[in-house]
C-alpha cells in the first residue's frame, strides 16, 4: 500500500484480524449444534385421565393416533358380563376434536383374545398399522409382537387378524424370540428412507434382563435380524422406547439405578437420527414416583405425553396420566 507506513500496515492487520475473529464467533453462536437454548420447557405436574378413561382395574401401555382424536390402551376390566378373571386386552377411547373430552373406552375384538393378554397397543405413524404384544398361540413363545393391517385409517374397528412377526425359522433371528418381546414402537425414517421397529426383549446376549433392540423392515415387509441398541440398555430391566416421530427423542421404561421408586421413565435425545442416542436420562421425581412409573407414549404434537402409573391418587391399579410441554 503506498503511502501507508509499516506500522500502520501492521494496526490495519491487526484490526482485519479481530473483525474476522468476531466475525467466526457470532456464526458459532448462530449455528444451531451451539449451547442453545432447550426447545421446550419443562413437562408439566401429570394429571389423571379421568373415570371415564379409567377404571378400578389397571390401563397401561397408552398410545395416541396422529391426530389425536384416538388413544389405545390396554386394560384388564372385563369385556364383557360374567368375565371375571379378564386378561389384559386392548380398547380404544374416541373424541371428536382434540379439545373434546374422551368418550367412553371400548375393546377392539379382532385385536383381542379370550384368554391370553394383548397389550401396549401403538400405531404407525401413517395409520395403517398398529403394533402390540401378546402371548396368544402361534408365537415363537413367551410375548410376542404381533401387527395389525386397516385400509380405512379413521375407522378403529376396521383393524384385521393380526400377524405374528416372527414365526417359524424366524423365531430367535428377527424381531420375535423364545423369550420376552414387548413394547413396540415403529419409526418411519424418511432422512434414509427406512422403518425401524424398536422394541424391549429378554433374549440373551444384552447387558441386563430386558434390554432394547431394533429391527429395520425389509422391502417385501418382513423384518431383519434385532440388534442390539447398546447405549439404551442397562444391566436393569429396559422396555417399551417410545420414539418420537422425528426419531430425535426416546422414552423407555426402566428400573436402573437412578430411579424415583421402582419403574420410571427415562428419555434419551440425538441431534441426527444417524447419531448415537444420549445415555438415558431420568425424567425426575415430578413424572417419576416412588410408584411404577411406566409405558410412556409421545403424542405426535411432540408436546403431550401419556403414561400409566399406580401412584396414589388414582381409580385402579394402574391408571393413564398425562403431562404437557410448550415449545420454547
Amino acid at each position: 500500500m503506498e503511502g501507508v507506513s509499516r506500522e500502520g500496515r501492521t494496526r490495519g492487520i491487526e484490526a482485519l484480524r479481530a473483525v474476522m475473529l468476531i466475525g467466526v464467533a457470532f456464526a458459532v453462536l448462530a449455528t444451531p449444534n451451539a449451547v442453545a437454548a432447550p426447545k421446550f420447557s419443562d413437562w408439566s405436574t401429570p394429571i389423571d385421565l379421568g373415570p371415564i378413561v379409567n377404571s378400578a382395574f389397571a390401563e397401561t401401555g397408552p398410545a395416541i393416533s396422529r391426530d389425536g382424536l384416538s388413544l389405545y390402551f390396554a386394560s384388564d376390566r372385563s369385556t364383557e358380563p360374567g368375565d371375571t378373571f379378564p386378561d389384559f386386552n386392548i380398547w380404544v377411547a374416541q373424541r371428536p376434536t382434540v379439545d373434546s373430552p374422551w368418550g367412553a373406552p371400548v375393546p377392539v375384538p379382532v385385536l383381542n383374545t379370550p384368554e391370553f393378554s394383548d397389550s401396549v397397543p401403538t400405531p404407525s405413524r401413517d395409520g395403517h398399522w398398529l403394533f402390540f404384544n401378546s402371548r396368544r398361540p402361534g408365537g415363537c413363545g413367551d410375548f410376542d409382537i404381533w401387527a395389525s393391517f386397516r385400509v380405512y385409517t379413521h375407522d378403529d374397528f376396521a383393524w384385521q387378524p393380526p400377524v405374528n412377526l416372527g414365526p417359524g425359522d424366524q423365531c430367535g433371528v428377527g424381531v420375535n424370540s423364545a423369550f420376552l418381546d414387548a413394547g413396540p414402537s415403529f419409526f418411519e425414517n424418511d432422512d434414509a428412507g427406512s422403518r425401524l421397529l424398536f422394541f424391549g426383549s429378554g433374549r440373551p446376549g444384552g447387558p441386563g434382563g430386558s434390554d432394547i433392540y431394533v429391527s429395520e423392515q425389509l422391502p417385501d415387509g418382513s423384518f431383519g435380524p434385532a440388534s442390539l441398541v447398546a447405549e439404551l440398555s442397562s444391566p436393569q430391566d429396559d422396555q417399551r422406547p417410545a420414539i418420537r416421530f422425528d426419531g430425535l427423542e426416546l422414552f423407555l421404561r426402566s428400573n436402573r439405578v437412578g430411579t424415583c421408586g421402582g419403574d420410571d421413565t427415562w428419555v434419551a435425545t440425538r441431534n441426527t437420527v444417524a447419531e448415537p442416542w444420549s445415555p438415558p436420562a431420568n425424567l425426575g421425581c415430578t413424572i417419576n414416583t416412588a410408584s411404577s412409573d411406566q409405558q410412556a407414549y409421545i403424542a405426535s404434537d411432540r408436546e403431550t405425553l401419556f403414561f400409566s402409573s399406580n401412584r396414589p391418587g388414582g381409580f385402579g391399579g394402574l391408571d393413564l396420566y398425562m403431562t404437557t410441554r410448550t415449545r420454547m
